[in-house]
């Protein structure tokens, strides 16, 4: 009986030392995430940039041909980037590839926090742009925006060089669905915002962009 007395309070013992260090560690973190966000809030500069991230994973504005991108864990080679233009506004467009079938794209725009959205192009879509809602596979689009916007192309993208695309974009939640026109009619895509932890990018070593 007495060496099952001992067990049970060194037990307890045990326990609340591991509640304490439990504890000690949480305020920790705690005062850890309130301090990093002091240091954003009084720095000079946004305090929401996007900076710190950019350093790490690198800058998603600065996609090129050549470089590469992990999404969720696949990693895709950049085989082009359209840059836009509209009215002092820009965004990019990236053109990624598995390699392996597997074809996505990436558009990155600050508007005004920055906004990353990975694109599936679809095919056979018979909807049109331009009520206010679109039904679309069971859920429901709002509209945006739309716009006309100038770019320029580089590597891969199936685009001119140079040139202006019409463009009319709904969303529902962080689902998104838009309609480009490169001059010979709609072009539909379905898209979904990433969080910027889900993205990694590899750079290449810098060198011109080869225009096509």
């Amino acid at each position: 009986m007495k060496y099952a007395v001992i067990i049970i309070i060194a037990l307890l013992l045990i326990i609340a030392v591991a509640v304490v260090f439990n504890t000690l560690a949480a305020n920790a973190t705690r005062k850890a995430e309130a301090e990093a966000l002091r240091n954003r809030t009084y720095r000079p500069g946004d305090p929401f940039s996007t900076a710190d991230d950019d350093a790490v994973r690198g800058d998603p504005r600065q996609l090129k041909p050549a470089d590469l991108v992990d999404i969720r864990g696949t990693t895709f080679a950049v085989r082009g980037v359209i840059r836009f233009t509209q009215d002092g506004y820009n965004w990019i467009e990236a053109h990624l590839d598995t390699g392996t079938g597997q074809r996505v794209w990436l558009s990155v725009e600050d508007d005004p926090d920055l906004e990353v959205v990975q694109w599936v192009e679809l095919g056979g879509v018979t909807v049109t742009p331009g009520p206010p809602t679109i039904d679309f596979e069971g859920r429901r689009y709002n509209y945006d925006e739309d716009g006309a916007a100038s770019f320029t192309s580089a590597g891969t993208t199936g685009a001119a060089t140079s040139g202006t695309m019409r463009y009319h974009d709904y969303e529902a939640g962080n689902a998104r669905l838009s309609f480009e026109d490169y001059g010979s009619g709609w072009e539909a895509a379905r898209g979904e915002v990433l969080a910027r932890s889900e993205l990694r990018i590899y750079p290449s070593n810098p060198s011109p962009e080869a225009a096509r």
